[in-house]
């Protein structure tokens, strides 16, 4: 069935946007550039952050603000006044992406086309929090963008786009963040007119293969080198930018950034019969190498605490730091 009501231009559409991260400010610059009318933005309340604890705006009010886009910062859209004010917009259709704010019923039946999500999964797969992140975690070798037709479950409505990409060996959550986000803008920009025009086929998700995103916690980012050298690969690729893998050096907690597993022929050649894990067999050019529960792996960025982080040359300046052991507290 058509979406298209009277009066609705489905090339120009009022289009009301709700994000707060960066990930989401993406999706809104391409909303902003493109021919569709943004008439109204949502995001979470400033937030403390810096080390001044200033209240600052969130990245989707910075892009908002920029381009004289009305902002609208409810502590909660469960109340008729915060709805009230959103309904006074007229907005064909809501746009959601990382808002972090529950939309009660009301909202989502509010805008003629209702509320699409983009979502940095491939649905039902990573439902919740944080997908792009456990996509990593689990080793998963694909992931991408669903635009889904939001319902009142937790990312359970149905999809109307999918596009998906390979995640690297060596891929960060930050630059598989980066490619997502503009994978969700791109697929957005696709699919706003031709839901309008009833052109997409909503796709219901299958029961089979649910798995939730649950949040990070920093406890999670603790290292024990004790795991096999994969697990611990994915755990620094995951948690960069945050809350970034750690582990106790010398009484001190030092951050890991980056990381690379190291090929089997140089564990071949490397006796480890004897060698605990957590110890720093060799310094290496550009890496500190580390024992783990079945082998080695290679610590390309670290940091000291108080201290930026440094490529590992820099990060050993000074330092004997070969015999030295890792621990996880």
């Amino acid at each position: 069935m058509s979406t298209v009501q009277a009066g609705m231009d489905c090339k120009r559409l009022k289009v009301a946007f709700a994000g707060t991260p960066e990930f989401a400010a993406v999706a809104l610059d391409a909303l902003i550039a493109s021919e569709h009318d943004v008439v109204v933005v949502l995001t979470q309340p400033d937030r403390p952050a810096g080390r001044g604890r200033k209240l600052a705006p969130s990245a989707v009010k910075q892009r908002a603000l920029a381009a004289g886009i009305p902002v609208q910062q409810p502590q909660s859209l469960r109340n008729e006044a915060a709805q009230a004010e959103l309904a006074a917009v007229g907005a064909d259709v809501l746009v959601v992406a990382a808002y972090g704010l529950i939309l009660p019923q009301a909202v989502l039946d509010m805008p003629p086309m209702g509320c699409l999500n983009i979502h940095g999964s491939l649905l039902p797969r990573w439902r919740g929090a944080a997908p792009i992140h456990r996509a990593i975690l689990a080793g998963d070798a694909r992931t991408g963008i669903c635009i889904m037709q939001m319902d009142a479950g937790l990312d359970t409505g149905d999809v109307l786009l999918e596009r998906a990409l390979d995640i690297g060996e060596d891929e960060t959550a930050a630059q598989l963040h980066d490619r997502l986000a503009a994978l969700g803008a791109s697929a957005l920009m696709e699919s706003l007119s031709a839901h309008c025009r009833g052109e997409l086929q909503p796709r219901r998700q299958p029961e089979e293969g649910v798995s939730y995103a649950e949040k990070l916690s920093k406890s999670e980012a603790r290292l024990d080198f004790s795991e096999q050298t994969v697990e611990l690969h994915r755990r620094i690729r995951a948690f960069n930018p945050w809350p970034v893998a750690e582990a106790v050096l010398r009484g001190e907690r030092v951050r890991v950034w980056l990381s690379r597993v190291v090929a089997a022929d140089e564990i071949a050649a490397t006796d480890l019969s004897s060698i605990a894990p957590g110890t720093i067999v060799s310094i290496r050019p550009d890496a500190v190498r580390v024992r783990t529960g079945n082998g080695l792996i290679d610590l390309l960025q670290l940091q000291w605490p108080g201290k930026k982080m440094q490529d590992a040359s820099v990060f050993c300046q000074g330092r004997e730091l070969q015999g030295e052991v890792f621990t996880s507290s």
